[in-house]
């Protein structure tokens, strides 16, 4: 059985039917009804090394100080090759500027830094976790207008591309990071 766990909960669960025996919550906010009350600000989190198969972080991350503590704490509690769903406002969102908690705006390769297989990682190395980035998705999880389907598919086939020439033209809500981690 998979151990799922969902960071910044609020009220939601992850898409698909887990059952409540595989999932743990956390929030800051007592109030939502979380299995565990702690701020993500502070590390290390409570859990062990190596506990998770998956962990969702549906529009948190752009609310946290240290994105790099943060990626490196999640690589910790994961075990090897447990899926991350990261969702994010995407930078061209008026989401993303409209909140005035938000401390960071995400492109589509953002999170590149963290992929073992990209140029920004093998340059930079800010970290030694890694991950592999097993797709990025735009307004994945969001309703969709008759003009985002169709305008959807392209920005997912070709995501620099379409941050390049298009997103300033239409912008999409958010972005969705399917991340793999490498240990």
């Amino acid at each position: 059985m998979k151990k799922i766990l969902v960071l910044g909960c609020g009220k939601k669960i992850p898409p698909g039917d887990p059952t409540k025996d595989q999932i743990t919550t956390l929030d800051i906010n007592p109030n939502v009804g979380a299995d565990i009350i702690h701020d993500l600000d502070k590390f290390p989190y409570p859990f062990a090394d190596n506990e998770f198969d998956q962990i969702h972080l549906d529009n948190v991350l752009e609310h946290l100080t240290d994105v790099i503590a943060v990626m490196e704490e999640l690589h910790r509690i994961s075990k090897p090759n447990a899926e991350i769903v990261v969702i994010v406002p995407y930078f061209r969102s008026i989401w993303a500027a409209l909140d005035p908690t938000h401390k960071h705006f995400f492109t589509v390769d953002s999170l590149s830094y963290f992929d073992q297989n990209h140029i920004y990682h093998q340059r930079y190395a800010y970290s030694s976790v890694k991950f592999e980035i097993t797709s990025r998705k735009f307004n994945h999880f969001i309703d969709k207008s008759w003009f985002r389907r169709l305008v959807l598919p392209l920005a997912n086939s070709w995501p620099n591309y379409y941050e390049t020439y298009f997103s300033h033209l239409y912008p999409m809500e958010d972005l969705t990071y399917f991340l793999k981690v490498i240990k």
